[in-house]
């Protein structure tokens, strides 16, 4: 992900002191001045060794550099593990150990078992059934027919089933997989036993099959689960388990795989029945509709490839010696790709070409069912029956959930209007003026962004469209107690113009709403607001901002709100200079999307501090955006250009802001908004997700360039109470787009080379001095 921003464009050099350099004894292990390598710390060679200087008894030993740590070290950990593992994956532990016992006394391990002399005494199947040895449905869980089906096979049941136990519990867990594991077997055979009797070649070969495994547990076990989660991880997870067994079915058609298939498809069925959290088993929404018709495309696509270079042999007969050839076959995957894509997206067009493709696969395979009982020869009846059966299942899909597949050619949301069309910008501000909306709602009224008008006319949306995305910046500006129907509103008009929506630089309010339809959320930033009434700036708190006020007053250096637009020429000259010299000291374009500049600054409804001198100079300018009430009143001001002259005062930011807060109190707004410093909050690594991480990362990338991190720094000096503010998106999958769309969003006039250069060169360069 790239730059997700808010806050004020900050001047960089402008509010903090020069770093100190740290004694000797605090830099970091291994570093000596100058980045040269430093001797590891400890006694000289000639002192004496003491008992001080030995490590504590309870320290693991060290380790010398380049070398692993000793098997003992690991042992320990592992051992001192164990306890808490078993607390939480009994069954797990006592199977996986059982098996490994097992497996290490008949020495299955690293020897095949149908070369054991008793393999068909432990062995399930038909011939098992036929002889009595009804045992062999328990037996044949703890051993596999290779080595590598045992490793496997031990190693799947561990991962899968120990997670499942962590969710489900043990209980629940140990009597899906003993019923599994045998009442799959069972069934499978059963099944197997009478369709023999129809002279099927396939029924007839396997019904002399013996077979061992504990598979058919562990994948009950899931699909049992998965009834557990929640969308749209419920959906994936089932899709992905029933397509594996399917295809394993149609082009395998193993004992094994038979068993799967009937223990799996009654694991959904019973777990939907006992644990489910959602009703019925298709897709919640559009989107999961979508993506589910995507992913069975491209795997009808993907398994004919598949089947062509690993043939087998399924209850259609074998798939070796197919006369389809490797190069017809990835000129499909590459139609079906395209196909499938649009797919994704929602198009009218791809929905009718994947049906007619799906009819034309269904009838071709329904005609080659009717020549083979007729006595007939089909070429490449395998391979023609089984994608038969999953084109079937595709277009299942695809005609239960027609309407998810309704966006034109051109992706464009309904309603959506750029701020330029007609008087969509006029209207948008009408409806802020009047319903009011949060320290980040002006920034919607800015000429990139486009609108989405709410149905009742009484709110909208600010958003851009990037890589697909639908951006929605700041809280939909809506009457109190609407957010969640606008946020439900703005999701589905979105995805039926084929886009993915996300709402970026929220409060808590539209975050909940979004929590609550099911997004993820993650905070970004913190809006830093302070209370304007009772500001004096008295205690020692504020020791650095009196200071800023008693030397600008010493330097004869003053504070002018101003309406930009209105003032004289030189003036305008000194803020597009100042502007312009901060834009080009940072080797990127001037940002953009929620960080403003002059040309925002020049409505009229925005204010503008100036710090000017006695002889007319600006030594820095600010702008103040406002945040209204419902009912048009003007409640507070959120800050946006914030830069000061290279050459002039020092302290220009703590003055101007200081005496902003001193002239916005005196006139009775309630607050002002520092904004959030993008990419930058508070210490709570603790509570960090892979996602904050992230921003955390890319934020410590582009400080060098930008120095958010210094700006929330600096804004802590005006002790400010903090504000979350969110990233909502739908699914952990929208991320890396969500990530180019904010890029295109920030620095929409950044060439890939800027970007590259950035990249190589951010780490080289030293953080911004205030």
């Amino acid at each position: 992900m790239s730059a997700p921003n808010v806050g004020p464009t900050t001047e960089l050099r402008a509010s903090t002191a020069p770093p100190v350099e740290a004694p000797a004894t605090e830099r970091p292990a291994g570093k000596r001045a100058g980045g040269k390598p430093a001797k590891a710390p400890g006694p000289p060679p000639t002192a004496p060794v003491t008992a001080a200087s030995a490590p504590p008894a309870s320290a693991l030993l060290p380790v010398a550099a380049g070398r692993t740590a000793p098997f003992e070290v690991w042992a320990s950990r592992l051992t001192a593990a164990l306890p808490h593992a078993w607390r939480r994956t009994p069954f797990t532990i006592t199977v996986v150990a059982v098996t490994l016992l097992v497996g290490l006394v008949g020495r299955t391990i690293w020897r095949p078992l149908w070369q054991e002399g008793w393999f068909p005494q432990v062995a399930y199947g038909v011939p098992a059934l036929q002889e009595g040895r009804v045992w062999t449905l328990f037996t044949g869980w703890f051993f596999a027919i290779t080595p590598g089906q045992y490793v496997s096979g031990l190693l799947l049941f561990a991962i899968v089933v120990g997670a499942c136990e962590i969710r489900m519990g043990t209980r629940v867990v140990a009597v899906a997989a003993l019923a599994g594991e045998i009442g799959g077997v069972l069934v499978a055979s059963l099944l197997i036993w009478a369709l023999a009797h129809t002279s099927w070649p396939w029924a007839v070969h396997l019904v002399t099959v013996r077979d061992a495994g504990f598979t058919t547990g562990a994948l009950t076990v899931l699909a049992v689960t998965t009834a557990a989660l929640r969308s749209p991880w419920r959906l994936r997870i089932r899709a992905l388990l029933g397509f594996s067994v399917l295809v394993a079915f149609l082009f395998e058609g193993t004992l094994s795989d038979v068993a799967h298939l009937v223990a799996v498809t009654t694991g959904f069925v019973v777990g939907q029945r006992l644990f489910g959290v959602e009703p019925g088993f298709g897709p919640q929404t559009r989107r999961e509709t979508r993506l589910l018709a995507f992913a069975g495309l491209v795997a009808i696509a993907l398994t004919e490839l598949v089947v062509l270079l690993f043939p087998g042999r399924g209850p259609f007969g074998e798939t070796a010696g197919e006369t389809t050839s490797l190069l017809d076959v990835l000129i499909d995957i590459v139609i079906v790709g395209i196909v499938a894509n649009a797919l994704r997206l929602g198009k009218r067009w791809a929905w009718w070409v994947t049906v007619v493709l799906g009819v034309l696969n269904a009838l071709v395979a329904v005609a080659a069912v009717v020549i083979l009982l007729v006595g007939g020869v089909v070429t490449d009846e395998a391979i023609t029956l089984g994608t038969g059966v999953l084109w079937i299942a595709e277009l299942v899909v695809l005609l239960f959930n027609r309407r998810a597949f309704r966006v034109r050619i051109r992706r464009r949301m309904p309603g959506g209007v750029a701020a330029g069309e007609a008087d969509a910008l006029e209207r948008a501000r009408t409806l802020l003026t009047s319903v009011g909306g949060s320290t980040m709602s002006w920034m919607t009224l800015w000429p990139e962004m486009r609108y989405y008008f709410l149905r009742d006319g009484r709110g909208y949306v600010g958003y851009q469209r990037h890589a697909g995305i639908a951006l929605a910046l700041a809280d939909p500006v809506a009457p109190q107690g609407t957010v969640a129907a606008a946020v439900t509103e703005f999701t589905e008009d979105a995805e039926r113009g084929g886009l993915t929506p996300c709402l970026f630089s929220v409060t808590d309010t539209a975050a909940e709403a979004a929590r609550a339809a099911g997004w993820r959320t993650v905070q970004i930033a913190e809006d830093t607001l302070i209370d304007l009434p009772g500001i004096a700036f008295t205690g020692k708190k504020w020791q650095d901002i009196r200071t800023a006020l008693n030397k600008a007053r010493r330097e004869g250096i003053e504070f002018r709100v101003v309406t930009l637009a209105e003032q004289p020429f030189a003036v305008l000259a000194q803020v597009r200079a100042i502007s312009e010299e901060w834009v080009g000291d940072k080797g990127l374009p001037e940002m953009g999307f929620t960080l403003g500049g002059v040309d925002e600054a020049l409505d009229p409804a925005v204010k503008v501090g100036l710090a000017i001198d006695a002889g007319g100079s600006i030594h820095g300018v600010t702008s103040w955006l406002p945040v209204h009430a419902e009912g048009g009143r003007v409640r507070g001001w959120t800050l946006d250009v914030m830069r000061r002259r290279t050459d002039g005062f020092r302290s220009a930011m703590e003055f101007m802001i200081a005496s902003a807060c001193l002239t916005f109190g005196q006139e009775g707004y309630e607050f002002i908004s520092l904004s959030g410093a993008p990419l930058a909050r508070g210490e709570y690594e603790a509570e960090l997700d892979r996602t904050d991480r992230l921003l955390d990362k890319l934020g410590g990338a582009l400080e060098p360039f930008y120095g958010f991190r210094s700006l929330h720094a600096f804004k802590a000096k005006f002790s400010p109470r903090y504000e979350p503010v969110h990233l909502a998106f739908r699914d952990e999958a929208d991320l890396p787009r969500i990530g180019i769309a904010l890029t295109r969003a920030y620095l929409p006039d950044a060439t890939p080379r800027q970007l590259l250069a950035a990249g190589f060169s951010g780490g080289d360069k030293e953080p911004p001095q205030h």
